[in-house]
Formats: structure tokens, C-alpha cells, sequence
């Protein structure tokens, strides 16, 4: 098998996921803002998401992919009057311009390989939440990246998935959670190994047919 490119590696779905990934015989490149190294079944890769521009440096010459998965994103809490322009170049170069970017270098391997991209949006259905609008228009953008690519490439066999997962217990949620001013209940919320388990299950999808979308909530306590 090739192997498979996660960002947001060291982040608190993408360290699980990458955990899933070796687990399930999967060779994983981490990209992430750590140093480049391998160990493991694990390549790590240092990117800068915040320049697409600098990915394809970073990246280098991908020769096989069997799945690209874009977890990486930051979320933060501002109403429109106070949102610099800052603000929303950093949201939408993290969470939409790297995946695209991304997408667009290894794609001709994933053709060759008739490989998967999934991208990890937000919860589903969330819209115009106020002081957060840099984040969901992000994700909406996401959205429609994801939409868009799955028509264009489904000639080509590649395989497209977001995935829209409710509150997960990770130290950006307690933190996001914090600044909306809402309260925040980790035990209520869905595990980042839960999440990890079912994104793998997504991959491993049998090859005549695979969920295009998946919802993820918490069990009702």
C-alpha cells in the first residue's frame, strides 16, 4: 500500500488518527510544525500551512498516495468588526487554501493509485455563529473544495469523503468552547480515538463504493 498524508498531525485528532493509521498497516507521512523525521511507519514532514505557498518545497516529489486526509485547522473567535484582514488569511490559508494546495500537488498521484482525499470539516450543519465567522466560512468554502473536486475527479477513480464530526474532546474545543462562552462537558463529547477509528474505517472502504459524507455525534448519555 502507498501511503498517506495526514495534516495536523500532532494536533488532537491528527496524533490519534496517525496512532489509527500504523495500527491498521497504513505507512503515514505526518505533516505537522515538528521536525521531519521517520520512525515507526511514520514520516514526518514539516509544513507551514499558513503558506500554501511553501508546500510543494516541503512536500517534495510524491511518487504514491493512497489517501490524503486534512484534519489541520484553528478556529479563532472574533465578530466581524473586530476580524482583521490577518485574521481571515490565516483562517482560510490553514483550513482551505493548504488543502487545496495539497490536493492539487498530489493528485496525480492519487490518480494513479485511484486514491481518497477526506477533509475533516466541523459539525454538521453549523452555520452563522456569531464570532466565529471567519471559521465557518472556512469550512463552508471546505465544503464546497470537497463538492467540487468529487465531480471533477470521479472519472480519474479518486475518492473524496468529508467528514462533519459534532464537539470533540480536544484542547481546541475546551479553548473554542471557552471564548464562545459555552459551556464544556469532555465526557459528553466524542472521542478523538473514536473519530480516528471511523475516519480509518472510511478509508478502508471496500473499492466499489465508499461514504462520500460522513455525520459523526456522540452517543445521546
Amino acid at each position: 500500500m502507498g501511503e498517506v498524508l495526514v495534516t495536523g498531525a500532532t494536533g488532537g485528532i491528527g496524533g490519534p488518527l496517525v496512532e489509527a493509521l500504523v495500527k491498521a498497516g497504513r505507512r503515514v507521512v505526518a505533516a505537522g510544525r515538528g521536525p521531519a523525521g521517520s520512525t515507526g511507519g511514520v514520516r514526518t514532514v514539516e509544513m507551514d500551512l499558513a503558506r500554501p505557498g511553501t508546500l510543494a518545497a516541503a512536500l517534495g516529489e510524491v511518487a504514491e498516495l493512497d489517501a490524503l486526509i486534512h484534519c489541520a485547522g484553528i478556529s479563532p473567535i472574533a465578530a466581524v468588526a473586530d476580524a482583521g484582514p490577518e485574521t481571515w488569511e490565516r483562517t482560510f490559508a490553514v483550513n482551505v487554501a493548504s488543502a487545496a494546495e495539497l490536493i492539487r500537488l498530489t493528485l496525480p498521484a492519487l490518480r494513479r493509485s485511484r486514491g481518497h482525499v477526506i477533509l475533516v470539516n466541523a459539525s454538521p450543519g453549523m452555520r452563522a455563529v456569531p464570532r466565529w465567522s471567519a471559521f465557518v466560512g472556512s469550512k463552508a468554502a471546505l465544503r464546497e473544495l470537497a463538492d467540487s473536486l468529487r465531480q471533477e475527479e470521479a472519472a480519474n477513480g479518486v475518492r473524496v469523503t468529508t467528514v462533519y464530526p459534532a464537539g470533540t474532546a480536544t484542547e481546541r474545543l475546551r479553548k473554542t468552547r471557552a471564548g464562545l462562552g459555552r459551556p464544556h462537558e469532555p465526557e459528553a463529547c466524542i472521542q478523538p480515538e473514536t473519530l480516528a477509528s471511523m475516519i480509518t474505517w472510511v478509508l478502508a472502504a471496500p473499492p466499489d463504493s465508499y461514504a462520500c459524507e460522513l455525520a459523526v455525534l456522540p452517543t445521546p448519555r
